[in-house]
């Protein structure tokens, strides 16, 4: 988690998050993926690579203050974007929203410029809707939506 939030991508499309030790890590960890478990019981999963078990990136589902529905929320490593991880992960979590969790709708929150991003949720079979801005002030996001 230190290597991802610190990641230039990362802080681009997603935001800063002020981890600068593993300290902030556990405790970015605790405050925000086990508090969505605490409180909604679902988040944020471990992407892990099957043959090697090494940690690729997070992938899962985020209910975001502002926005009806839950949001699917993915971010990978560099050297492991493009390697199709964030696609089979975000397969598997849309079936567990809709299996599991009884979803009939999830939405994504995305930067217009996050171009690979923006395509990866067309392949998921995301359509765009409209602009939101989850935050006052901030950047206007695209709001795509997924519908089982």
């Amino acid at each position: 988690m230190f290597e991802l939030v610190n990641d230039r991508s990362w802080i681009d499309n997603i935001g800063e998050r002020n981890v600068r030790t593993l300290d902030d890590a556990r405790r970015y960890i605790e405050d925000s993926a086990l508090a969505m478990y605490e409180r909604f019981g679902f988040g944020l999963y471990a992407v892990d690579v099957n043959e090697t078990g090494e940690p690729a990136g997070i992938c899962g589902l985020v209910k975001r203050e502002g926005l009806d529905d839950v949001d699917l929320g993915f971010a990978f490593l560099p050297r492991f974007r493009g390697a199709g991880y964030a696609l089979e992960a975000s397969r598997a979590v849309l079936s567990h929203a809709t299996e599991t969790l009884k979803c009939r709708r999830v939405v994504a929150i995305v930067s217009r410029h996050n171009s690979p991003s923006i395509r990866l949720l067309g392949k998921l079979g995301f359509r765009f809707q409209r602009m939101v801005a989850p935050k006052p002030g901030g950047e206007p996001l695209e709001l795509h939506a997924w519908e089982s």
